[in-house]
């Protein structure tokens, strides 16, 4: 990849968020920049507010003519497009420089110093907390984010090229694209079993993203996981390790032991333990890259979080509303704790939308637990993404299986009337796919409701 003789940049599947991204980062360069993705969403407007081009059908003749000049135009595709895709084979078809957005983020990060985050869950959150310690910290950085920020309302923060901080997605081996300065692994629950068949696989590509930290660097992994490094824990004997825990006025407040120092008070302010260990993490790596205490905590306390990441939609003293981006069962878990820690006695409605025929498949039954745990759950019908649908893997089946009388399937157009008709005074949407689109129609309702 040559990005001096690039002057357009033109992304198959835009509109996802590390896609977007990636967009924004070529539009504050200067590039000129366009795309196609299947749908229109808040995240397409932001892009086409920048002057980015963006079109939602699958063909060529909606391509603008500065795109379409192999010397000096840059294809980037999400692995989430079909191979069938007509503008994806044109380009290949045409001469043209076709890459992954992994490969491009990889050839981005390799002349800086990079930060990355592995993990099959907390990548966005801990990776938008260590942007910001960061970039709060006046280091010039760039973090490339998988959410929203609440701070900087994106998931771009540009500050500077010397540092990057990005997240290492473990989907389609991705992360072995990238060669960082500082790695995370923040967890290896079994995931993406559609890519990699067993979970051994899954822990062995792991392995081999910590064998791509250059040499003289440092990896930070979990306590508890298998793979050797710096480790992190809450509350134990980990180098790194929150000790103190307090809640104070609904956030955390705790003190940082490193293998040199206790560190004392810091202020995080997401609920959750899973939150309050993708906050040690970002903070011990950034101890590690050598920024001061005082400094750290002013800024951990700054932190807004990430939307559609425990993001408080409704917070009042009679009603709740929270959405949580969660897709995996121990994700679910994660948000059932952090619920039931700050709202101990109170009636919780979880609605969950399934992600992916094949995850649904590979965890029915713990989902089925996980969501059990809630005083009333409803279920929508899965999202399919880039599956086409699995015989007898259905939300209708996975509800079967959920040991809670208070349960129900319902259609989208039904939800806010099911809503209304319970009397749960916190209220729950979770999951990864079209779900986020639901929430300012419930939001509306329910503030119409009270």
């Amino acid at each position: 990849m040559n990005l001096e003789r690039t002057n357009n940049v033109y992304f198959i599947g835009i509109g996802g968020i590390g896609m977007s991204a990636l967009a924004r980062y070529f539009v504050a360069k200067g590039l000129t920049v366009g795309g196609y993705d299947k749908t229109k969403t808040d995240i397409t407007d932001a892009l086409v507010n920048l002057g980015v081009s963006v079109h939602f059908e699958d063909d060529v003749k909606h391509i603008k003519n500065e795109f379409l000049n192999p010397e000096t135009s840059l294809i980037v595709y999400t692995p989430a497009i079909p191979k069938s895709h007509k503008e994806l084979t044109y380009f290949r078809s045409n001469g043209f420089e076709v890459l992954k957005r992994s490969a491009v983020l990889g050839e981005i990060t390799k002349q800086t110093f990079c930060l990355a985050v592995a993990g099959t869950h907390g990548k966005t959150t801990t990776t938008s907390i260590l942007g910001h310690l960061l970039n709060a910290c006046n280091v010039e950085v760039t973090a490339f984010l998988g959410g929203i920020s609440e701070n900087y309302n994106s998931n771009l923060i540009l500050n500077g090229t010397e540092v990057t901080v990005v997240e290492a997605d473990e989907f389609d081996r991705s992360f072995l694209t990238l060669s960082p300065d500082f790695a995370c692994i923040t967890s290896m629950d079994a995931d993406h079993l559609d890519i990699y068949g067993d979970a051994s696989e899954l822990i062995k590509s792991f392995e081999d993203f910590s064998a791509k930290i250059k040499p003289n660097g440092k990896l930070f992994v979990k306590s508890g996981l298998p793979i050797q490094g710096i480790t992190y824990g809450i509350d134990d004997n980990s180098d790194y390790s929150v000790k103190n825990i307090k809640i104070v006025n609904g956030s955390y407040v705790f003190d940082v032991k490193t293998p040199n120092a206790l560190l004392e008070n810091f202020k995080f302010s997401l609920p959750g333990r899973h939150n309050l260990s993708n906050a040690l993490i970002a903070l011990a790596m950034s101890v590690e890259y050598g920024l001061p205490h005082p400094q750290l905590a002013k800024a951990l306390a700054s932190y807004k979080g990430v939307k559609r990441r425990f993001t408080y939609q409704i917070k009042t003293d009679e009603l709740v509303f929270i959405d949580d981006y969660a897709h995996h069962p121990e994700e679910i878990n994660a948000v059932h704790q952090a619920v039931r820690e700050m709202y101990p006695d109170k009636k919780v409605l979880a609605i969950f939308q399934p992600h992916l025929f094949s995850r649904t498949q590979d965890f029915a039954d713990e989902f089925a637990v996980s969501l059990a745990k809630f005083d009333e759950i409803v279920l929508l019908d899965i999202y399919p993404a880039r599956e086409l649908p699995i015989e007898g893997v259905t939300s209708q089946w996975l509800l079967d299986k959920i040991e809670n009388q208070n349960k129900k399937l319902v259609q989208k157009s039904e939800l806010i009337q099911t809503i209304n008709q319970s009397n749960a005074p916190v209220i729950l949407t979770i999951g990864a796919g079209d779900i986020g689109e639901e929430v300012k129609h419930i939001k509306n309702a329910l503030n119409l409701a009270s």
